[in-house]
């Protein structure tokens, strides 16, 4: 917190993301729980005894755009309303294609039958999306027609809190959420999506303005019950570089997401601006909304800034989140790893700035960890303690 509120601090903060951020569970025998194999055992507890806990929460009960979930069957005897809705236009159906679990979500809406489906592998932690929801202008238009009932959502602070307690002096909790533009331009392909945002703008803003509507009430409810907190707003990625030009940045991510950044500021909060990539031609962008904070920083040839520039140029105004790849702590041997890691941290903390966490751009999602993975993230937490 005091990185945050730009305060001194007696080290660099150091967090593995995902680790030590996301809920999971490594006694859990399910097939589909990559963590319950015993060689990650080591590195979860490195990341709760040793790295600074950052908890990645939603308070979304049920997420108004994630249609595989949108489905809640009324119960018998009850009165209309959401959930009924939902039931009423929204059918989802689960099978096995081995080793593939699969959900096929259908709405039907508008005459027409929008479909989506999603499988996972037992192996990698990870949903993948083989067919997204919108599929043309015309299933959009019908997407459109969805009542606001539909995208209505169920919140949860209660959890928070108690997840605040539980941390206690060992980290924070960080409030997770989409923005705008992740909520729409994921119901399609990438090349959907950047078609549809390249050459039919007035309708794509009528789909951002209907997604932004739950996102906003959101945003404001959890910021007031659960104030002072740290968010990640992430999505804003689908409008940079090399996937749409500079200038839509500012029109589908600074123009719906900055009312987000508003309302977390309200309360006392920090916004943590998400964004892989080519991040070089939107930092002032991203700073013009309010941003507290970026993150991951990726170093070239995957980003097109270094850190240190971004030090230099943005430190006083961004506390800087990164710029670890996840790539290099799986295949780098340690003594370069480390060489790597004593760079980031000269660079992220020198001359004046806001703050610096040492942080990895992902975390890895595989069944084993290899002694080298877990070598290298040991590195990080010995570079960052040991910096005075």
């Amino acid at each position: 917190m005091a990185t945050l509120r730009g305060e001194p601090v007696d080290r660099p903060a150091v967090n593995f993301y995902e680790l030590g951020g996301f809920d999971v569970d490594p006694s859990d025998p399910d097939e589909f729980n990559v963590y319950h194999d015993p060689s990650w055992r080591p590195l979860l507890r490195l990341a709760e005894q040793r790295s600074d806990l950052i908890r990645m929460r939603s308070a979304v009960r049920c997420r108004s755009w994630e249609v595989s979930r949108a489905s809640v069957p009324a119960r018998p005897g009850s009165r209309a309303g959401t959930h009924d809705l939902r039931a009423e236009l929204t059918q989802t159906h689960r099978y096995v294609e081995d080793p593939w679990h699969c959900v096929r979500t259908t709405i039907r809406i508008g005459g027409r039958t929008l479909s989506s489906t999603t499988r996972r592998d037992p192996a990698v932690d990870t949903i993948w999306t083989t067919e997204h929801l919108l599929k043309s202008t015309d299933d959009l238009r019908a997407y459109l027609e969805l009542p606001e009932e539909f995208f209505a959502e169920e919140i949860d602070v209660a959890k928070l809190l108690e997840e605040d307690a539980q941390v206690g002096e060992r980290g924070i909790v960080m409030v997770d959420t989409e923005d705008p533009l992740c909520a729409a331009a994921s119901l399609f392909r990438m090349e959907d999506f950047l078609t549809i945002a390249l050459t039919e703008p007035a309708l794509f803003h009528r789909l951002l303005d209907k997604l932004s509507r739950p996102l906003y009430t959101r945003t404001e409810r959890v910021s007031e019950a659960f104030p002072g907190h740290l968010w990640r707003i992430y999505g804003p990625e689908y409008a940079a570089e090399p996937f749409l030009p500079p200038r839509l940045f500012r029109e589908y991510v600074v123009r719906y997401t900055e009312p987000m950044v508003r309302a977390i500021h309200r309360h006392g909060g920090f916004a943590r601006v998400h964004c892989h990539g080519r991040i070089g031609a939107i930092l002032d962008l991203i700073c013009e909304m309010g941003a507290d904070a970026t993150d991951p920083l990726e170093p070239p040839p995957h980003g097109d800034v270094s850190l240190a520039d971004v030090r230099e140029k943005y430190g006083a105004r961004l506390v800087l989140f990164g710029n670890i790849e996840l790539s290099d702590i799986e295949s780098m041997e340690p003594p370069q790893f480390e060489r790597l890691v004593a760079r980031a941290l000269a660079d992220g903390t020198r001359g004046q700035g806001r703050g610096f966490v040492l942080m990895p751009s992902a975390a890895p999602n595989g069944r084993q960890i290899t002694p080298r993975i877990l070598k290298n993230y040991e590195t990080m937490v010995r570079l960052a303690k040991s910096l005075p």
